[in-house]
């Protein structure tokens, strides 16, 4: 084994990106990021650009357990987090795990799901367990949940509420692959039989020994902290803004860019992991006023970061 706890994170991210998710390179480093900072993801996107692959080829790429949830409006909570059934042989009633109980679990076209549906998901993923008749079940560790929709379809859906959307760390999209790429993909067909293939590259025992090195190793100096509050409380005074970032935010965008330093061999953050993670992590959290709705979020922030100064470190 070796004694750098970057290998085997960024020997997923190399793997994926060079083999099987090419021209997605930025997507597959941010669910990494989101994975090593204890967080969920949101990719929004139209059908057809990879969101489910992404997903797919993570799960076979990390040897973590995995569980799939296609959302519809008939989708109950109880199958997601599971229900109690009367087993006649044992007189008395046993728990059957839904597929929340999975390390990674990939939910499907979420904004298809009714609102007590996502709650039921959402309250999992803030409150790492599940409460079912009265008994507390914990899920497993690490628990990542990376959540499909598509922002542009909106009949038959059910939009995620602000304070929902506030329990992603990170939100990103897949985007078009490049002109070469996409020749290739339309010639050799879908990749998903290759994917099936992929071996385990990174181990849980790895994961949580990168997670560790993070929470140690990278420091997060005064300056870089009084970066990241400029930067949040700027969009809390915005005219365009109904409300900013919230403090939740502002501690979401310090620890993933550890992770960006992390990945990056340093053992401190720079100003570049701040500014390269202040939109996938912060964009979907501002509320635009009223007459602003039309308004692009991540043009907003731009602005911002151009306005603040980069503090010299």
């Amino acid at each position: 084994m070796s004694n750098d706890p970057r290998i085997p994170v960024l020997n997923v991210i190399e793997t994926l990106s060079d083999q099987y998710l090419q021209g997605k390179v930025k997507a597959v480093k941010l669910a990494m990021i989101a994975l090593l900072s204890g967080g969920h993801l949101l990719v929004e996107d139209i059908p057809g650009l990879g969101k489910t692959t992404l997903a797919l080829a993570l799960s076979q790429a990390l040897g973590l357990s995995f569980g799939r949830i296609q959302c519809t409006s008939d989708l109950l909570p109880s199958d997601i987090t599971g229900l109690s059934i009367y087993d006649r042989n044992q007189n008395q009633f046993s728990f059957i795990e839904g597929p929340i109980f999975s390390n990674l679990l990939l939910v499907d076209e979420i904004n298809r799901a009714m609102p007590k549906t996502q709650s039921a998901l959402l309250e999992a993923m803030e409150e790492q367990r599940v409460t079912v008749e009265g008994k507390t079940y914990p899920l497993p560790e690490p628990f990542m949940v990376i959540a499909t929709q598509n922002p542009f379809e909106q009949v038959g859906t059910y939009p995620l509420p602000e304070s929902q959307l506030d329990r992603f760390l990170i939100t990103t999209g897949i985007g078009y692959p490049p002109e070469a790429m996409e020749k290739k993909i339309i010639q050799t067909g879908s990749i998903r039989e290759g994917i099936r293939k992929i071996k385990p590259l990174l181990s849980r025992e790895d994961l949580l020994r990168a997670r560790q090195a993070i929470h140690t190793d990278v420091q997060l100096s005064e300056k870089i902290t009084e970066y990241i509050y400029r930067l949040v409380a700027a969009t809390r005074e915005h005219p365009m803004l109904l409300t900013g970032i919230s403090t939740r935010g502002a501690i979401s965008l310090a620890e993933t860019a550890r992770s960006h330093a992390f990945l990056a061999g340093r053992d401190h953050v720079i100003p570049e992991d701040v500014k390269t993670l202040y939109l996938p992590v912060c964009a979907h959290r501002l509320i635009l006023r009223p007459e602003n709705e039309t308004l692009d979020r991540k043009e907003i922030l731009l602005s911002l970061l151009d306005e603040n100064p980069v503090p010299l470190v």
